[in-house]
């Protein structure tokens, strides 16, 4: 259910904006949120009663939010570059 250290470890890797970058960019964290979002939604559909994980569900939702309105104020190139990447409507 939970993302892996494995897992959070290669996206911080792909999504990275230079070298010194271990995860603290916009871009990398949206990656790990998506990947996070993505798992909880899964287990949402088969337990849809589980009012905790659906509050946490929603403020992960609104962080990624929040984050993705900060790289598009930014950059708007990198803004949709990055929901290419990652699969995401605008």
């Amino acid at each position: 259910m939970s993302v892996t250290k494995t897992k959070k470890t290669e996206l911080i890797n792909q999504f990275k904006i230079s070298d010194v970058d271990n995860g603290g960019s916009a871009a990398s964290q949206v990656a790990v949120l998506t990947e996070r979002i993505r798992n909880l939604t899964e287990h949402m559909k088969s337990n849809h009663k589980d009012n905790h994980s659906k509050r946490g569900l929603l403020l992960m939702v609104n962080r990624r939010k929040k984050l993705l309105a900060y790289i598009k104020k930014n950059s708007v190139a990198d803004y949709e570059d990055l929901i290419k990447k990652l699969g995401l409507r605008k």
